[in-house]
C-alpha cells in the first residue's frame, strides 16, 4: 500500500473519533460577536495534545486565541503550505424562532451534525486539524513544510486573527500557498468580491406633511438618490485582468457558479451589486422629515476599486441641490476584491483528489462573500478554498453532512501530500503563478 493510500485508509478507520471531535467543537460555543473563542480553542488544543503535536497560542487580544503549529518534512526544502480555518462563528439570534434543538447541541441526526457554526466553519476547521495531524504523523516522508492556523476573529474581519498572524510573521503563518475549508459546495474558490460599506445621511428642509411644495423631505430625496445609486453603480463595467475576464465567460464555469451558489448567481458574479441594508427617518407620519440615514453594502468584483465607485456616488449626490447628502466609508468593513492565479498547480491537485473522493463539480470559481483568504492574497500569497455545502449556513437549524466532513478531510490531506511529494515540479510553477 502506498503512503497516500495509507493516509486515506487511516482517515476512513478513524471516523468515530473525528465525529466526536467535531461534535465537541460545535458544543464549545464561540459566537462573534462577542468573539471569545477560548472554549472552542481548547477543544482543538486538547486534540493536538492527544496526538503529541506541539502548538503555540498567539493571543493578541484577550479571549481571541489563535492556535498555530508547524512542522518541516524530512525530505529537504520545498514549499510551505498553510492550512487556515477559523474558530469563531456567527452569533445565535436568541429571539429567532424555529430551532428544533439547542443551537450548540452538536447532535448527530440522520448523518448530519447540528449546531451554530458547524457549516461556517467548524466542520471545515476540524477537517484541517485532522488532516494536519495525519500529515504530521508522516512528516518524514514529506518535502517542504506545513503550518496550521486555527484563528479567531474571522467573522469580524480578521484583525486579531489571520491579519495579525501574517503581519507579525508572514514567513511562518503566510507560507507559499494557503488552503482553506470555507463552505464552497465542493467547488474550488480562487477569488472573492470586495466590499464597500457606506453610511449616508440626507438632510433637507422640514415642514408640515401637507406642504410638499416647500420640501420633498429627506426620505423621498433619499429614495430617489438610492434608486439612482443602484442604477449607476450596477452599470459600471469592471476591468478585470484578461485571464480572469476570459475565465468568467466560460459557460462551464458559469454553470457551476449557478449550481453551487444558486440560480442566476452567474449574472452578478463579475459585476458590482448594491444592497440598501438599512434606512431610517422621520418622527411622525404627518411631518416632512429633515433627516434620513441609510447604509449601503456594495460588492466589488475583481477589476473594480472603491475609489471608482465613490466618484460615481459623489457625482450622483450633486444632482440634489436642495438637500445635503453625505457619505462615510466604513473602513473597518470595507475591503478590496482579491484573487489568486487560476492556473496554480495546487488547483489541479485539489480537483483530482476531490473527484477521486466523489465530487462532481470541483472546478475553480469565484466567491461572492469575504473570507480570510483575502489577507493571504493581499500579502501576495495564493489562497484557495475547498469545503462542504453552504446550505443552512448561519440559518436556524444549521447542520453539516458528516460524509462531506470526511470527504473534505481526505481531499485536503491528499492534496498537501501530493503537492509536497512533487516538490521540484511544483515549486517553479508556483513561483511563476504568484501574483505580482
Amino acid at each position: 500500500m502506498s503512503t497516500k493510500s495509507e493516509i486515506i485508509s487511516a482517515l476512513e478507520h478513524d471516523q468515530e473519533s473525528q465525529t466526536k471531535l467535531l461534535q465537541s467543537f460545535v458544543r464549545a460555543a464561540s459566537p462573534n460577536p462577542p468573539g471569545n473563542t477560548q472554549l472552542a480553542a481548547k477543544v482543538l488544543t486538547d486534540y493536538l495534545t492527544s496526538k503529541n503535536i506541539p502548538y503555540e497560542t498567539i493571543e493578541p487580544k484577550p479571549g481571541y486565541p489563535n492556535i498555530v503549529s508547524e512542522f518541516s518534512g524530512g525530505n529537504g526544502s520545498g514549499p510551505r503550505v498553510v492550512l487556515n480555518g477559523h474558530i469563531d462563528v456567527f452569533p445565535v439570534e436568541e429571539t429567532a424562532p424555529g430551532w428544533n434543538r439547542d443551537p450548540w447541541s452538536g447532535d448527530l441526526v440522520d448523518g448530519r451534525v447540528h449546531g451554530r457554526g458547524v457549516v461556517d466553519m467548524k466542520s471545515g476547521t476540524a477537517s484541517l486539524v485532522i488532516a494536519y495531524a495525519c500529515l504530521y504523523a508522516r512528516r518524514e516522508s514529506l518535502s517542504g513544510s506545513v503550518a496550521l492556523c486555527a484563528v479567531s476573529d474571522e467573522e469580524t474581519g480578521g484583525r486579531w486573527g489571520t491579519q495579525y498572524l501574517i503581519e507579525e510573521d508572514k514567513s511562518r503563518w503566510g507560507g507559499d500557498v494557503m488552503l482553506s475549508t470555507e463552505p464552497t459546495g465542493q467547488t474550488i474558490r480562487f477569488s472573492e468580491k470586495g466590499t464597500l460599506r457606506l453610511s449616508g445621511t440626507v438632510t433637507t428642509k422640514a415642514a408640515h406633511g401637507a406642504y410638499l411644495n416647500l420640501s420633498k423631505g429627506a426620505i423621498r430625496t433619499a429614495a430617489e438618490f438610492l434608486n439612482a445609486v443602484v442604477e449607476d453603480v450596477e452599470g459600471i463595467e469592471p476591468n478585470p485582468p484578461p485571464q480572469i475576464a476570459k475565465y468568467l465567460t466560460d459557460p462551464k464555469v458559469l454553470a457551476v457558479v449557478d449550481e453551487a451558489m444558486g440560480p442566476n448567481t452567474s449574472s452578478i458574479i463579475a459585476r458590482p451589486t448594491v444592497n440598501i441594508g438599512t434606512i431610517k427617518g422621520g418622527v411622525k407620519v404627518n411631518m416632512i422629515p429633515n433627516l434620513c440615514t441609510f447604509e449601503l453594502d456594495i460588492r466589488l468584483p475583481v477589476g473594480l476599486v472603491a475609489s471608482n465607485v465613490m466618484t460615481v456616488l459623489e457625482s450622483a449626490a450633486l444632482k440634489y441641490p436642495n438637500a445635503k447628502i453625505e457619505l462615510t466609508k466604513q473602513d473597518a468593513a470595507s475591503n478590496p476584491a482579491s484573487f489568486s492565479p487560476v492556473d496554480h498547480p495546487i488547483i489541479d491537485l485539489i480537483k483530482e483528489n476531490a473527484e477521486k473522493a466523489g465530487a462532481s463539480h470541483a472546478i475553480a470559481i469565484p466567491s461572492m462573500g469575504a473570507t480570510d483568504c483575502k489577507h493571504y492574497r493581499y500579502a501576495d500569497i495564493p489562497a484557495y478554498a475547498y469545503g462542504c455545502s453552504p446550505l443552512s449556513m448561519a440559518s436556524v437549524n444549521e447542520s453539516a453532512s458528516l460524509d462531506e466532513f470526511f470527504h473534505v478531510t481526505k481531499v485536503h490531506a491528499s492534496t498537501v501530500w501530493d503537492y509536497l511529494g512533487k516538490r521540484e515540479s511544483h515549486r517553479s510553477l508556483a513561483k511563476d503563478s504568484r501574483l505580482v
